[in-house]
């Protein structure tokens, strides 16, 4: 593992963008502790770390503090080269399209999941139509950005699968939930090949929550108890 001096990560096991710090910390081979939230309660080292939103992921590295997973995934690739393990590209405009499929993937795909999980049943269609245009468009961004390699960052995991990828169980617990299909083989073949690829890694394999715990914790969310749990 690398040598570093302090790295504690805030998270809680089954956020998307907690996964995704956690999977490019160990892409770079990074030792760092790690801290579970209790988000119904934070803790004051939370509240401190981040005072503007109060969200994980926070991570703190010696005295600085880092927050926002896609900022966090930078800061790490940028300060940890020594592990030789680069998670962005080297060429300027390949590291432009990273980012924006990376913010395709917060800006539009996540809330439409989010959507979904809240939606009344005569407008999942519509929500669902909205998230099958999306995985088409990202099937066409990784066979582009792949070019037949393993992964969207080519022979290695990068930015872009890290970033699609820590929202895997996200689809799998939505497909338990709402019965319908969130990565179709038939219509994206490429990412469903790419979703196993990327699931078994030794740097994703042991941190994404199982399936079943993540469907608890998004039906407690539906439920309005996740949050709000009342009287124990």
């Amino acid at each position: 593992m690398v040598s570093t001096s302090s790295v504690t990560l805030l998270g809680a096991f089954f956020s998307p963008f907690v996964n995704r710090v956690q999977i490019a910390l160990n892409l770079k081979s990074v030792e760092f502790d790690y801290i579970e939230e209790t988000l119904s309660s934070k803790s004051k080292l939370l509240l401190e770390s981040n005072p503007v939103h109060g969200k994980v992921p926070v991570m703190i590295h010696d005295d600085k503090i880092i927050c926002e997973s896609l900022i966090i995934v930078q800061y790490i690739d940028e300060v940890w080269t020594d592990s030789g393990y680069s998670i962005l590209p080297s060429d300027p405009c390949d590291r432009a399209v990273a980012r924006f499929w990376a913010a395709y993937v917060d800006d539009k795909l996540i809330p439409n999941l989010k959507e979904l999980l809240l939606a009344k049943e005569e407008e999942q269609i519509a929500v669902k139509e909205r998230i099958d245009e999306g995985m088409v468009a990202l099937e066409e961004v990784f066979v582009k950005c792949s070019e037949g390699k393993a992964y969207f960052g080519g022979e290695k995991i990068g930015y872009i699968d890290i970033v699609l990828g820590s929202c895997l169980e996200f689809f799998k617990a939505m497909e338990q939930i709402s019965g319908l299909k969130m990565l179709d083989e038939a219509r994206t073949p490429e990412l469903a090949g790419w979703a196993e690829r990327f699931m078994s890694n030794d740097a994703v394999k042991n941190v994404l929550p199982e399936t079943e715990k993540f469907v608890d914790v998004l039906r407690r969310i539906q439920s309005n108890t996740f949050f709000n749990p009342g009287p124990v």
